[in-house]
C-alpha cells in the first residue's frame, strides 16, 4: 500500500515483524485470506460456516468464488469489508489486518470497498442521479464536487439519458448499472460484487459483464465475485476458487479449473457449461460392434494444456478411414483451447485403442465410448 493510501485510511506502517511472517510471493496480494474461519450461533448450536479459508487475491485481477449454495460464498465475500467479523484468523488488505480497525477506520476502508447486490438494493423514492448521489451526501461532499462525480459515472455506466427516471422505470439490467455507478462514487480500489447478474436474463448479463470488465481495465480495480453461474466465471474472471461446506476444495486459473476439474463438486457445477452424450447416440451405443460397419465412437476432451486449436485435417488424415463429427465444439478461454468433440470412426485399419492413441496426438484426453452403426 502506498503511503499516501495509508495516510488516506489512517493505516499505520505495517509492522516489519508481520512482513517477514508473511510469505515473499504473497507480499503482492491486494486481499489475503489466513486461516479464516466464521461460526454462526444457531438454534441447534455453534454453524461453521468457513474453516481455514488460505486465499491471495492479486491486485488488478478479476477473481471468482464458486459453489453450491450454503458454501459459504457470501459469509467469504463480506468479510473483505467487515460486514462479517472473522470468528477465527485474519483478512488483509495490502497487508494490512482489518481486524481490529474501529468504527472510524472501518467506515473509511468501506469507502475503499465498492460493492454490488443482486437485487439492485436502490431506493425506489430517489431518481436513478439521487441514488448515485447519496453516498456522497453522506459523506459530506461538496455539491459540485458531486454533481462532477455523478455525471462522470452515469456516462461510465451508460445512463446519462436516465438520470431523472426512477427505479421503477427502469430496466433489471439499467437499475444494475445504477448499483454499479453508485459502487464506484468514492474511487474504490475493490469492488464486490455479490450475485450481481443472477437477477438479470442472459443478454443483459452479457452487457453487465462487458461493462465490468470494462472497468476492471479502465480504473484497474481488482473485482471480487460470488456466483452460481459457471458462464459468468467463464466470460470475465481471471482466477476462480470452489468451495464447498466452507473450505476451499480447488482453486487456480478459469482456463484451468475448466480445462480439468479435479474435485467432484467442480465437475458437477461445470456440468451445465459441457456436451452431454445426446439421448439419440446414447440408444444406439454398443459396447462391441455389432458388424463390420460398426464405427468406433471416440472422446476427445481439449484441456487448455495446449493453446493452439487442434488441426482437424490432420487429426482426421491420421485416424484413416471415414471421420465424422457428431457433436462438440471447441472455445477459447483466456488463450487456451477448451472442449470436446465426439467422431465417429468407421472403415479405418486401426483398432479401437490404436484409434485413441492415435487421436491422443491432438487431444490431452481420449476416451472410446464404444460402436454405433
Amino acid at each position: 500500500m502506498t503511503a499516501a493510501i495509508q495516510r488516506r485510511l489512517d493505516i499505520p506502517e505495517p509492522q516489519k515483524a508481520e512482513q517477514t511472517e508473511l510469505r515473499p510471493d504473497l507480499n503482492r496480494a491486494h486481499v489475503r485470506f489466513i486461516g479464516l474461519g466464521k461460526t454462526y450461533n444457531g438454534q441447534q448450536g455453534p454453524v461453521a460456516a468457513l474453516h481455514g479459508i488460505d486465499l491471495a487475491i492479486q491486485r488488478g485481477e478479476v477473481f471468482g468464488i464458486i459453489g453450491r449454495s450454503g458454501a459459504g460464498k457470501s459469509s467469504l465475500i463480506r468479510t473483505i469489508n467487515r460486514l462479517e467479523q472473522p470468528s477465527t484468523g485474519r483478512v488483509l488488505i495490502d497487508q494490512v489486518d482489518i481486524g481490529d480497525f474501529d468504527e472510524d477506520r472501518l467506515v473509511a476502508l468501506r469507502r475503499r470497498i465498492g460493492m454490488i447486490f443482486q437485487h439492485f438494493n436502490l431506493m425506489s423514492a430517489k431518481t436513478v442521479w439521487q441514488n448515485v448521489e447519496l453516498p456522497l451526501k453522506v459523506a459530506g461532499v461538496p455539491k459540485d464536487k458531486r454533481e462532477k462525480k455523478v455525471r462522470e459515472l452515469l456516462e461510465l455506466v451508460g445512463l446519462q439519458e436516465k438520470h431523472k427516471a426512477y427505479p421503477a422505470q427502469l430496466s433489471g439490467g439499467q437499475k444494475q448499472r445504477v448499483g454499479i455507478a453508485r459502487a464506484l462514487v468514492h474511487d474504490p480500489e475493490i469492488l464486490l460484487c455479490d450475485e450481481a447478474t443472477s437477477a438479470l436474463d442472459p443478454e443483459t448479463t452479457q452487457s453487465i459483464l462487458g461493462l465490468l470488465r470494462e472497468i476492471n481495465q479502465r480504473l484497474g480495480l481488482t473485482i471480487v465475485l460470488i456466483t452460481h453461474e459457471m458462464a459468468v466465471i467463464r466470460d470475465i474472471c481471471d482466477r476462480v476458487v470452489v468451495l464447498e461446506h466452507g473450505r476451499v476444495v480447488e482453486q487456480g486459473p478459469v482456463w484451468e479449473v475448466f480445462g480439468n476439474p479435479q474435485h467432484e463438486v467442480s465437475k458437477t457445477l461445470l456440468a451445465p457449461l459441457q456436451h452431454a452424450l445426446p439421448e439419440e447416440l446414447q440408444s444406439r451405443l454398443r459396447a462391441q460392434p455389432q458388424s463390420a460397419e460398426a464405427a468406433v465412437v471416440l472422446r476427445l476432451q481439449f484441456t487448455g494444456s495446449a493453446t493452439d486449436e487442434p488441426d482437424l485435417a490432420a487429426l482426421f488424415a491420421a485416424l484413416g478411414g471415414r471421420v465424422r463429427l457428431l457433436q462438440g465444439g471447441v472455445e477459447r478461454i483466456q488463450g487456451h483451447a477448451l472442449g470436446q468433440l465426439l467422431l465417429a470412426v468407421a472403415g479405418s485399419a486401426l483398432g479401437a485403442e490404436e484409434l485413441r492413441q492415435r487421436a491422443g496426438n491432438w487431444a490431452q484426453q481420449v476416451e472410446v465410448l464404444g460402436y454405433v452403426v
